[in-house]
């Protein structure tokens, strides 16, 4: 059987076929790039993983209060190791990444700090923890205050603004790495160590966090390299390499990530508990293959952002557009759109992929979100999934993929919906 013969089993159109393969053609030179770079992180883990003496003792779960648990305390020291900090904190009992950015920030922040952005809004369920919207036990309840600059129209830093905003009470600043659910650039890591150094020259003990979510891996260095104190991520998006069913991170200075574990756990215990349950094994092998999970899901970015472009939709990034995180936003223009491109992505899913997904009030955001997402682990955003809110512009927001063929074909899914729905036209797809 011819492999386009297997696409028209999955519901391809001969014309979207087609049109798919001329756009990957124009891309090997950028995804040997991007090979390249997977190369080199896949390198510097194996290093990490063989420094730190990784054994097979170091697999065991642990149980109750998991005192001396070699493989947690192990995995610690790789994480620090290939972040190149002092320690670092990664947990099955972190949920997700809102709860590792809520950690690493109500264990840093006391009564009467304040808390700044620099780069404009926080990421929707963000707002919540800091108490942007009034939410029970936001840093807002505790006495800790909140100030933002917004980025230019242009989208580089209000360095006055930000030199402006800075006063005796700004204990620390945020960074938020990936765009969330907006359309301003994915800051890279050279801009994100040069605001810091920026920050740093004015007030000298400030604390740099920075969220890393979405931009583990897709450069050969980490914001921890160039002057954050604090780097936090979920192990359900790129470290985690689609494996680790649970968990997030906090690397940095031996401070800070000493007062975030006694703020997970408790004080007078911080690091000395904390069971690796039945995980720990996933946790490191997912860790060991992210690099090129990674590789595989920016690839499914780039293709995506050429083939929507193609026939008429705004993409942002750019198709050129140098990467720094794995998100690719897509404006459908309507809700009808939006909704249409999540059933593409969901009926190309290895799980639930018969389930058509609606919108809905979910907790953490300001309007009816919809989410496709037929992933092994649920909620995993390194696996193949899009999301967005019902709201103008009508963005969707496409990311993962644990293999590029399946990144493929979800994308040639989606549009294969939008066009099933008319909302393409047929003639778009005439590449002659």
């Amino acid at each position: 059987m011819e492999i386009n013969e297997l696409y028209r089993q999955l519901d391809i159109d001969d014309d979207v076929y087609e049109y798919s393969c001329a756009k990957l053609a124009g891309l090997k030179d950028r995804f040997d790039r991007i090979d390249e770079t997977a190369e080199f992180n896949q390198l510097k883990v194996l290093d990490a993983l063989r420094e730190c003496r990784v054994s097979e003792a170091c697999f065991s779960m642990s149980t109750g209060y998991g005192y001396n648990d070699i493989g947690r305390d192990t995995l610690e020291r790789v994480y620090a190791h290939i972040f190149k900090t002092e320690d670092a904190l990664v947990r099955p009992q972190i949920t997700c990444g809102t709860h590792a950015l809520n950690v690493a920030l109500s264990s840093n922040l006391r009564p009467g700090d304040e808390l700044l952005s620099p780069v404009g809004k926080p990421y929707d369920t963000l707002e919540e923890v800091i108490g942007i919207r009034p939410s029970c036990g936001s840093l807002k309840e505790y006495g800790v205050s909140y100030r933002q600059v917004d980025l230019k129209e242009d989208g580089s830093f209000d360095y006055d603004g930000i030199r402006n905003a800075i006063n005796e009470r700004t204990r620390m600043v945020t960074i938020q790495r990936s765009k969330g659910y907006q359309t301003r650039p994915t800051l890279s890591v050279g801009e994100i160590c040069e605001l810091i150094s920026f920050i740093k020259g004015i007030k000298k003990d400030v604390i740099c966090m920075v969220d890393n979510c979405y931009g583990e891996f897709v450069e050969r260095t980490e914001p921890s390299q160039g002057g954050a104190d604090m780097i936090v991520g979920s192990l359900i998006k790129n470290p985690g390499g689609g494996l680790a069913p649970v968990g997030g991170y906090i690397a940095g200075t031996r401070e800070c990530i000493e007062k975030a574990a006694y703020r997970l756990t408790s004080p007078g215990l911080g690091k000395e508990v904390g069971a690796s349950l039945n995980v720990i094994q996933s946790f490191y092998q997912g860790l060991f293959l992210a690099p090129t999970v990674v590789s595989s899901a920016l690839k499914g970015a780039i293709f995506a952002a050429n083939m929507l472009k193609g026939i008429g939709f705004s993409v942002y990034p750019e198709p050129e557009t140098e990467r720094h995180d794995i998100i690719q936003a897509v404006t459908l223009g309507s809700a009808e759109g939006v909704i249409s491109f999540c059933k593409g992505i969901q009926a190309a899913a290895p799980v639930d992929s018969f389930v058509t997904p609606e919108p809905w009030a979910m907790p953490g955001y300001d309007s009816d979100v919809i989410m496709a997402a037929g992933a092994f682990v649920s909620g995993s955003s390194i696996e193949l999934s899009a999301d967005g809110p019902i709201k103008e512009p009508y963005n969707v927001y496409f990311q993962g993929g644990l293999t590029f063929p399946h990144v493929k074909y979800g994308i040639m899914r989606a549009v294969q919906q939008l066009k099933n729905d008319g909302l393409v036209k047929p003639y778009v797809f005439n590449i002659s």
